[in-house]
Parts: C-alpha cells; structure tokens; sequence
C-alpha cells in the first residue's frame, strides 16, 4: 500500500475551514508584538480568518517605536475594496492606520458596509508629535466613531482623548468614558487598565447606562508590549464567529490571560504575548507561576 499523500480531490469541499473573516487595518510591526502581526496570529488563534489591510509599517523595536511610514488613504483602499469584492466580512477591526487620510478612506469603505460591526482600537501615541496625535484623534472622532461599535483603549488613553477637560477629583469611571464615547455613537466601550486599590488592575466592557462585564487581575511583574492589539483582534474575531458580546468579551480575556502567563522576551525590550501558547509543546511538569507584570499601560502599543 502506498505511504504517500493522497491527491487533492476535485470535488473536495472548499469552506471547511475557518468561516469568519476579519478585515483589520493596521501598520505593520517589525518586533511582531503589535500591529497587523497580532491581528493576523490572534484572529486565527482564536479560529477565524484574517484580511490584513496594511495602513503604514513601523519602525520599533521591543522597547520603543522610533518612527512610523504610512500609505497613502488610495494604496488602504485598492486593498481593501480587491478582497471585499471576493469574501464575505463579519468585522472590520480598526488598529492604528497613520493619517486622517487612512481614517477617511476606511470610514467611506465602511459606510458602504453598515451591516459590518466594527471593532476599534486605540494605541497610547505618545511616541508621535503632538500635533499629529490630534489632527488623529479629531479625524477618528468625526470619522470613525460614529461607525463604531466597539471601542477598546487603554484608561489613560481613552481619558485624555474623550474627557481632556475632566476636572473632578475621582478618576473617570468606565461608565464615564462610554458617555463620551456614546456622544459620537459609539455603543459600546471595553476599557483596560484601570487601577484598582491593592494592585488590582480591572477591565470593563459597558454602555453609558451599564457594565456588561468586568475582568480583575492581580498586577504582577514585566511590561507587555502588544496587549491591546492582542485584545481587540481576539475580541473582533469572536464577534465574527458569531459569540455574543458579553461572551466573546470573556472568551477574548481568558485567551489573553494565557497569552500572557506564556509570554516570552525576545530581544532586550518588553515581553511580548504569545498568541500561538496552545501550539508550544507541553512539559510534563505543571506549568510555574508567571512573574510578569501586567500596568496599566501594557495595551500602549
């Protein structure tokens, strides 16, 4: 009997695997911690299909981001428009994309998509120029909020974009932030990183009105470079496998609990996760106690 690998059948079928397509905008990042490489590795860890649409490439290491090329809005939108005349997309998710013009390109392709959900993520931008951080943060706002469906973010980061004249005393609640999320039509908010007494750090998916769910976790040590990136891609491929929002936001956060406790340091910087945990061969012994740290910026990149 032949030992070799039977042909490929004719009549075999062609959807079998993955079903769920993700289209995500995002630049490219050369540590692999962030940018379209989390997109792509989170997405398909979690069992849907990625559709990377680069927006601009970094230049970074696993300490910092030195430096960011962007294309041009034309180059975004021949990408996308090409592959969404062929498949099918449950999610857009919106990573960061560089320029207003990026911005602009994506809200006019997703307005032709209304049905499509869209997952939004926001990076801390505290590497670029000032004026570029707003002339940004504007366009998102006017652009690409009001599309949105979920918005993800670091606390620190969401604060100083959409409550940048807070002056109570009391931090901004989660519930805070989705009201002024919620004034540019925005329905749902997941905010990371907040603080809590005792080295407790919380993450909360809400509406104005509620929270839908919490995630509370004991800070411990290192610093992560690529979390939220890691989050929102997980996040916008369950939604598009068809989970609830409450559910996929737990499904989402236990697999980024594992991809932290897996985490690994690859070069001299931060530790970055490790989306593929599940595909590492297994040691015999019981797996020890991580000693890594998670702050409340971890989701900066």
């Amino acid at each position: 009997m032949s030992t070799s690998a039977p042909p490929l059948l004719p009549d075999a079928p062609h959807d079998s695997g993955p079903s769920a397509c993700v289209m995500v905008f995002n630049a490219n990042d050369p540590s692999g911690a962030g940018g379209i490489t989390s997109d792509i590795t989170a997405i398909a860890s979690v069992g849907a299909h990625a559709l990377p649409i680069m927006t601009g490439a970094y230049a970074r290491d696993t300490i910092e981001i030195m430096d960011h090329f962007c294309l041009d809005g034309e180059a975004v939108a021949e990408q996308a428009r090409a592959i969404l005349e062929d498949v099918p997309v449950q999610v857009f998710k919106v990573g960061f994309v560089g320029s207003p013009e990026n911005l602009s390109a994506i809200a006019e392709l997703a307005a032709d998509y209304p049905d499509v959900p869209m997952v939004t993520y926001m990076p801390n931008l505290s590497w670029w120029r000032e004026d570029r951080i707003d002339q940004y943060l504007d366009a998102c706002s006017e652009l690409i909020l009001p599309q949105t469906t979920l918005l993800l973010g670091n606390h620190n980061t969401l604060v100083r974009w959409l409550l940048p004249e807070w002056s109570a005393e009391r931090s901004p609640s989660a519930r805070d932030i989705a009201r002024a999320a919620s004034n540019f039509g925005v329905p749902y908010t997941l905010v990371t990183g907040m603080a809590q007494p005792d080295q407790w750090i919380e993450n909360v998916l809400c509406t104005p009105a509620t929270a839908l769910g919490n995630h509370r976790f004991k800070r411990f040590e290192a610093v992560f470079t690529g979390a939220g990136d890691t989050l929102s891609a997980a996040l916008a491929a369950l939604i598009a496998s068809g989970l609830d929002l409450s559910e996929a936001f737990s499904e989402a956060m236990a697999y980024l609990d594992r991809c932290l406790e897996c985490g690994f340091r690859p070069g001299m910087g931060n530790v970055i996760p490790n989306r593929l945990f599940w595909a590492q061969p297994q040691d015999d012994e019981e797996p020890q106690e991580s000693n890594f740290e998670i702050s409340p910026h971890d989701t900066r990149h």
